[in-house]
């Protein structure tokens, strides 16, 4: 069963040890950046879309993330608890593989946001899902146009939107936003409890079934305490 995605896996079980001393004390997802913590931004992008439900899972300072989170009612809040054990993204996928009932879902890093254009990003993500030819569909952004992009790219992408992995000594065009749509069955067949996702991303590009889609407006990665800044330098820049 293969339709348009109804529900969120959202990443919030980070360590953030690349946003110390900040995240000492404040989980890098409640981090604010122009006054709103990253996960509301992230959140806020899925309630504009209307997507109706988000998976967050949580393990370091899990407590601060689970109060701030209760009183939200859109999108819907499901917390996967990994509190007991880090499982990575992967694994934590795994986890509550049973909760996407065999549908696609979209995947979420807490760690990166955009400025919006004119249209919905996760919309437009939505719209371009093509199950029959996808694997996975990640939203891409260009690396020049980017905030807070200190790595020479992810991905190359071919006219027909086929992305394929960067060869280690090369500059990539795109980055990987930390949205995109996947499939739960390429996950079926796992049995480890801790693994990456990454390499379910390369493994669909190698078979020509991992599709990317550019980004429309501007990607902020706040990733350390000096991209806080940038972003928000970069958000004024846009509302001025």
């Amino acid at each position: 069963m293969s339709g348009r995605p109804d529900t969120a896996m959202v990443f919030a079980a980070g360590l953030g040890t690349r946003m110390r001393p900040i995240s000492d004390t404040i989980p890098k997802p409640l981090v604010k950046v122009a006054g709103k913590p990253l996960l509301d931004h992230c959140l806020d992008l899925f309630a504009k879309a209307h997507v109706p439900r988000a998976i967050v899972n949580v393990h370091y300072l899990a407590d601060q993330i689970e109060a701030h989170l209760a009183s939200r009612k859109v999108p819907e809040i499901v917390i996967s608890d990994e509190r007991a054990k880090l499982l990575d993204q992967g694994g934590g996928i795994r986890k509550v593989l049973p909760l996407f009932e065999g549908k696609p879902f979209y995947l979420c890093n807490t760690d990166a946001f955009w400025i919006e254009g004119p249209l919905s990003n996760i919309q437009r993500l939505a719209d371009a899902w093509d199950p029959a030819r996808m694997d996975a569909l990640l939203l891409v952004a260009a690396a020049s146009t980017s905030v807070g992009v200190d790595w020479p790219g992810d991905f190359t992408m071919d006219a027909q939107g086929h992305l394929m992995r960067r060869n280690e000594r090369d500059v990539a065009p795109f980055v990987y936003s930390g949205v995109g749509i996947i499939k739960p069955e390429l996950f079926a067949d796992e049995t480890a409890d801790v693994f990456r996702l990454a390499p379910f991303f390369f493994a669909a590009a190698e078979k020509g079934r991992l599709h990317g889609l550019r980004l429309d407006g501007v990607w902020l990665h706040v990733g350390t305490p000096a991209a806080i800044a940038q972003a928000e330098a970069a958000i004024a820049r846009s509302t001025s």
